[in-house]
């Protein structure tokens, strides 16, 4: 009896020990809620498909805020140099992600390809990239040091003509708006943007636009001020739920 009978304690000991412990083990870091602001600087080019994420990732994040600056790239990668204050950076070229200094890690979470881009009803007869290089028709490119203008500058080599723009452009939506408003014949843009006003604009393919798909990376920086979510939404673009979302839109995969 009094063998069983201690036999019984020291079993409610272990217990209550186990119990113990159990309580002062921290939770796993995988169940760690996100919170707070990322701020995502973004090439002009995603403005529709990472507005479209954004929201998506704050359904998901409940007290998570996706706060966007578009613009061309080469802008964005300046003013992070500066010190504006972003966590994730989305570039339209890799050469614009390089001139990022603290930046992670990057990579490469979609392509995209120009198209030429005239108002509706193409009252410029445009047929193709030659008529960029006619005097009597009023064009937009993007200016070379953005990527959709570095691109357009791959193209004419490759076609070996000289375009005569009316008007250089700081970032693609920019030129894109000169087409919808119907201030130009043509504008160079990417495949997608004419995708997204296609209510708004028509689209011409020519072939020389394989000879300068842009690949689009993507890094969270290193000197982030929310780490954690800026990673798990770089994440979150690197999905398949998102490759969806950029494959509807025109994007190509890596």
């Amino acid at each position: 009896m009094f063998r069983r009978t201690v036999a019984v304690a020291l079993a409610a000991v272990a217990a209550s020990t186990l119990v113990s412990c159990g309580d002062d083990t921290p939770a796993a870091s995988g169940t760690t809620s996100l919170s707070g602001t990322v701020n995502v600087f973004a090439a002009a080019s995603l403005t529709g498909t990472f507005t479209r994420l954004g929201k998506d990732f704050e359904a998901a994040h409940p007290g998570v805020k996706v706060v966007f600056n578009f613009a061309g790239s080469s802008a964005l990668a300046q003013q992070i140099n500066q010190g504006a204050p972003a966590d994730v950076f989305a570039s339209a070229a890799p050469k614009n992600m390089d001139q990022v200094t603290g930046k992670g890690t990057a990579t490469t979470f979609a392509k995209n390809k120009l198209e030429i881009a005239v108002p509706k009803g193409n009252p410029g007869k445009v047929t193709g990239l030659k008529d960029f290089a006619d005097p009597n028709r009023k064009i937009a490119l993007c200016a070379e040091q953005v990527p959709c203008g570095a691109a357009a500058k791959k193209v004419f080599e490759a076609a070996h003509l000289t375009p005569q723009p009316d008007s250089l452009e700081q970032d693609v939506k920019a030129a894109l708006t000169k087409v919808t408003l119907g201030e130009v014949d043509a504008a160079l843009v990417y495949k997608t943007d004419v995708l997204a006003a296609k209510d708004k604009i028509e689209g011409i393919d020519f072939p020389e636009a394989t000879q300068a798909i842009n690949d689009y990376p993507i890094a969270t920086l290193t000197d982030a001020k929310n780490p954690a979510t800026a990673k798990a939404f770089v994440d979150y673009v690197l999905s398949p739920e998102a490759k969806t979302v950029l494959t509807k839109a025109g994007f190509e995969t890596p």
